[in-house]
């Protein structure tokens, strides 16, 4: 092996290659950590594309439960309505049998009015 004098041409373009290899070699680390932090920023992303896409199906969902609330609160109305319309109905033919059974009491002492 031969030895390299201090100082000379040769020593020089070995230093300086080390040189350009101590940069290259710096430069594949930088490449590196910006692939890493562009995959960190990816990873972020869809972590947010996740959470956004869960509190869309949350809201779906919260939305679903009101119109399934609002639909029974509907159907209890109507039910509602249906028995007191029952109950109208009810109380309207009880008010008739009442009137029709004052009635015929009329017409039976008007009968024995007659026959006295």
């Amino acid at each position: 092996m031969s030895s390299v004098r201090p100082g000379s041409k040769r020593e020089r373009e070995i230093e300086r290659d080390r040189e350009i290899e101590r940069e290259r070699e710096i430069e594949r680390e930088r490449e590196i950590e910006r692939d890493r932090e562009i995959e960190r920023e990816r990873e972020i992303e869809r972590e947010r594309e996740i959470e956004r896409e869960s509190e869309i199906e949350r809201d779906r969902e919260i939305e679903r439960d009101r119109e399934i609330e609002r639909d029974r609160e509907i159907e209890r109305d109507r039910e509602i309505e249906r028995e007191r319309e029952m109950e109208r109905e009810r109380e309207m033919e009880s008010e008739e049998r009442e009137r029709k059974i004052e009635r015929e009491k009329r017409g039976e002492e008007k009968l024995r009015e007659k026959e006295k």
